[in-house]
């Protein structure tokens, strides 16, 4: 039976795809399975993402896109365990594929939900989140166009699936400080993509996460609670950073 984790560490987990590319964004699907028999087996509370800042030592589970694997990768699995989790819908790409123009190279495109399997998705508990209309660098759009993206994908999830969406992603984790603004008018809450634990001090408008792309080993994801794990992250972080500079 594996050890509980310290409790005072919480962490937000992000996921996209569930495929067999070995992509930045692919998990394998029995890998992802491991991963949640891991946590459901190991005593650190699963929450779901609105009450992550009032649970420490917990974890939260988060998929940007909306890709129609987590049908099939994932659903069953979280059903089985009773694990909650949000998803972050694309509204503009629901039923399509995610081949918005910002798109990088290498990424592969696949099928993503449409809102039949939305709808079906969210009474089995699982949140459904805004992840904008197209899926934009948004603060490379105006006031109006990021105020648009962000509410006009709010509304149409709400208008498809009947339910409030309260949590918001910003694609790339591209945020700056009017951003945030504008998803406070909106959200309960605001994820970013920055490699790191949440904190008493996280701003609820840029919440951190941990990529499990970085956590496909065994080994690292279940230290992820633990200090050494906290060390590993903190390299993968710098690395992370490193390389974005060196493509500016």
């Amino acid at each position: 039976m594996p050890s509980r984790p310290p409790p005072q560490r919480s962490f937000i987990l992000t996921y996209h795809s569930l495929d067999e590319s070995g992509s930045s964004i692919s998990i394998p699907p029995a890998v992802f399975q491991r991963q949640m028999d891991f946590l459901s087996g190991c005593g650190m509370p699963v929450v779901p993402l609105g009450e992550i800042r009032n649970r420490p030592g917990s974890v939260a589970i988060t998929f940007d896109d909306g890709f129609d694997n987590f049908l099939t990768g994932a659903l069953p699995t979280l059903h089985r365990l009773r694990l909650p989790a949000t998803v972050f819908a694309v509204s503009g790409y629901c039923g399509r594929r995610n081949d918005w123009p910002s798109q990088a190279p290498g990424i592969p495109i696949l099928p993503l939900m449409d809102w039949a399997a939305l709808r079906d998705v969210s009474r089995h508990g699982i949140e459904i989140g805004a992840h904008t209309i197209h899926h934009p660098r948004l603060t490379q759009l105006s006031h109006a166009e990021m105020g648009q993206e962000a509410s006009g994908g709010q509304r149409e999830i709400e208008d498809k699936i009947g339910k409030p969406v309260r949590s918001f992603a910003y694609p790339y984790g591209d945020s700056n400080a009017q951003l945030r603004q504008i998803a406070r008018q909106y959200f309960d809450s605001a994820c970013g993509v920055r490699l790191d634990y949440l904190e008493a001090s996280s701003d609820l408008f840029d919440l951190p996460r941990l990529d499990a792309y970085y956590l496909r080993d065994p080994f690292w994801f279940e230290r992820a609670a633990t200090p050494a794990g906290a060390r590993y992250v903190w390299a993968r972080r710098q690395l992370r950073g490193i390389r974005a500079a060196l493509l500016r």
